[in-house]
């Protein structure tokens, strides 16, 4: 097909972005007014917001455009100047101008790019833009960035329908946060790792997997993730971080805790597997949680825990309808051993003591469980949660799981056959 192909139809097969584009690098439809792509390295986040940009100024002639980035280098480099900035991505015949000395790129339909800094945000009072470009939005220099944010949006006041497209490696800082809450239907986001890029070479992302896999850095660089610590945080990250290591040894006793669903609508299901170790330390196993299913299909999830690590019991708090729990659940494993409890504490409360063994040294998680670790981040010793979701489902069934197998009754390890 190639060899049959003119050169004009090579170069537009090698231009057609909707082929080699990823799926993460498609922008959405739908009214949107900000698109944040909070991805790792690698992930094409630059090259995602010079296509859009570009787009933009083909269908809009006379629009003005807005690219900001953490310094006036960083917006030249990378996003005008770079591999997968501005200039590399017009296609073939297309009139780019890029003024470097004015800062401003000029499209072939009039659109204009002007260049701006984070750093010096007065620049952005005043004037009007069609659409932003905001890159490495965490990198804004902590000083001038809600401002220069804040001029931004008040300037998105042209056209009939001004967006704003954000790139970054997400970092825990306050304008991260702010713009992350601005929620729907305004915001849409699009989370990505470095291995989704399918172009990047695979020697590079296998060697980036064994160097940090696992480790902060690379979840934060690599896989995405916003990595933070809340005030008065009963889980700081660091004790997380430090609290983690394989199971190498024998386990005496395993427990399952739960955190049912308030209702009947599909809610999230905490499931959470820990583990005693014959060294008298825990181990976190395995994070079963689920959500979006039936009381009977959280209740097979359940079951299906308890005979994968065979759990001498099942743990589930019961104040949110004791007897229907129960049912629901034996009605899946009728041989399964349950023990229910009543939550007469407040959620902080509870996990506090659990909280004090990871500081002791005396539970680990034997893998990372991203969701589960970001639900402990956000419990707080003053009783507030500030974490993922409405409530810290995975939390709560962990310390359920823990305070039975090392602060509740001390059983003799029970065995099943199945």
């Amino acid at each position: 097909m190639l060899e049959r192909m003119s050169d004009t139809e090579i170069r537009v097969f090698n231009e057609w972005w909707e082929r080699w584009a990823h799926e993460g690098q498609f922008w959405p439809d739908g009214d949107w007014r900000i698109w944040l792509i909070r991805a790792g390295r690698g992930f094409g986040k630059t090259r995602a917001g010079a296509e859009w940009v570009s787009q933009m100024a083909r269908d809009v002639p006379g629009a003005r455009i807005a690219l900001i980035g953490a310094t006036l280098e960083d917006a030249r480099r990378v996003m005008v100047e770079g591999p997968s900035g501005l200039l590399a991505v017009g296609l073939e015949g297309e009139t780019l101008d890029w003024r470097a000395t004015a800062g401003e790129l000029v499209f072939g339909s009039g659109a204009r790019a002007l260049v701006y800094s984070a750093e010096a945000p007065e620049k952005l009072r005043g004037p009007e833009h069609d659409f932003a470009w905001a890159d490495e939005l965490a990198k804004w220099s902590a000083g001038c960035a809600d401002a220069a944010w804040d001029n931004l949006m008040m300037g998105m006041r042209r056209g009939a329908q001004p967006r704003v497209v954000v790139t970054t490696t997400p970092r825990p800082v306050k304008l991260m946060r702010r713009v992350i809450a601005i929620g729907l239907p305004d915001l849409h986001e699009t989370r990505g790792r470095t291995r989704d890029n399918i172009h990047l070479p695979r020697s590079f992302v296998e060697a980036m997997v064994r160097e940090y896999a696992g480790t902060r850095l690379g979840r934060q660089e690599l896989d995405g993730e916003m990595i933070d610590d809340v005030a008065g945080a009963l889980w700081p990250r660091a004790l997380i971080e430090r609290q983690r290591r394989a199971v190498e040894v024998s386990l005496v006793r395993v427990v399952i805790g739960v955190d049912p669903p308030a209702g009947t609508e599909g809610d999230a299901c905490g499931i959470v597997a820990v583990g005693l170790g014959a060294d008298k330390q825990g181990y976190v196993l395995a994070d079963a949680s689920v959500a979006g299913l039936s009381p009977e299909g959280w209740a097979a999830a359940v079951a299906d825990c308890a005979q994968r690590f065979e759990a001498e019991c099942v743990v589930a708090e019961k104040n949110q309808g004791g007897a229907m729990v129960a049912s629901i659940l034996q009605a899946a494993d009728s041989a399964l051993p349950l023990r229910l409890v009543h939550a007469s504490r407040g959620k902080s409360a509870r996990a506090e003591p659990v909280a004090l063994l990871y500081e002791r040294g005396l539970v680990w998680h034997s893998g990372v469980f991203a969701e589960l670790e970001a639900e402990l981040a956000g419990l707080q010793a003053s009783g507030g949660y500030e974490g993922p979701g409405r409530s810290p489902d995975r939390a709560d069934a962990l310390v359920w799981a823990v305070t039975e197998l090392m602060l509740g009754r001390r059983g003799k390890a029970a065995v099943r056959v199945v």
